[in-house]
């Protein structure tokens, strides 16, 4: 792993949670025992980052040690080892470019092609604060390659044109539409699902319980399961008792 440095002259003197991020914190802590603070670092690091224009400053990771009780060190050591955090500033827009095999494959090359151009080298910031970019590794969407992530959106099925038209909408403050940038729905078939489209298969009626074919008969019941005599064996009658008469003395 390359060597990871913070940014000391940008992060400023002082960093302060925004306040609806304290409801966030209480519930992050809470998941731990008071003795066992310290194992919320890197939630706290994830809130600080954002509520940080998107960065890890050096007051922020101060900040989140001084609130769980730990060494500054500690949480340097965390902060510098988890690529997931950034130690120096970035844009409103960050974009994250899978470079992982299935991305490559799929074109990712042109697309690191497409940002250098749109907003130059990775990691530099646009002079409008608005963009920035990285090369990451597999961030999981690998049917849908190419694809990069920005801020928390998956953009995918990427083509060096669609990726070009989306950073100048970002660049010049129109919506965007995350996921796959093709005709297909999250990770189905493009065009539509071309199996399983029978309706039957999902209105229960397959459902109904059914023999399988070629299995054995059962056997026939026999003469006691049905309640009959056996063949050859005598009808035991019940010998009707003659009615009681009166004994007279």
């Amino acid at each position: 792993m390359a060597l990871r440095r913070f940014d000391l002259e940008a992060g400023g003197d002082s960093f302060a949670f925004r306040s609806e991020t304290e409801e966030k914190i209480a519930f992050w802590r809470g998941k731990y025992p008071a003795d066992k603070q310290r194992s919320a670092v890197i939630p706290l690091l994830w809130l600080a980052q954002k509520d940080n224009n998107g960065w890890l400053s050096e007051p922020a990771m101060r900040e989140v040690a001084n609130r769980l009780e730990m060494p500054y060190i500690r949480v340097y050591e965390v902060a510098t080892f988890y690529t997931m955090f950034r130690l120096q500033p970035v844009g409103k827009f960050h974009v994250q470019l899978c470079g992982t095999t299935p991305c490559q494959l799929r074109g990712a090359e042109s697309l690191k092609d497409v940002c250098t151009k749109e907003i130059g080298k990775a990691m530099y910031v646009t002079d409008d604060r608005r963009l920035s970019w990285e090369e990451v590794e597999c961030l999981g969407a690998c049917v849908n390659a190419p694809m990069v992530q920005i801020n928390d959106d998956f953009f995918e099925d990427l083509t060096p044109e669609s990726l070009s038209a989306i950073l100048g909408r970002l660049r010049h403050g129109a919506e965007v539409t995350p996921g796959p940038q093709i005709d297909r729905v999250n990770s189905a078939p493009e065009g539509g699902t071309t199996v399983l489209t029978d309706a039957s298969l999902f209105d229960g009626s397959r459902t109904r319980v059914a023999l399988l074919p070629n299995l054995p008969k059962p056997p026939e019941p026999t003469p006691e399961a049905a309640g009959l005599p056996q063949a050859g064996s005598p009808t035991i009658t019940k010998r009707e008792e003659p009615a009681s008469k009166d004994i007279k003395s």
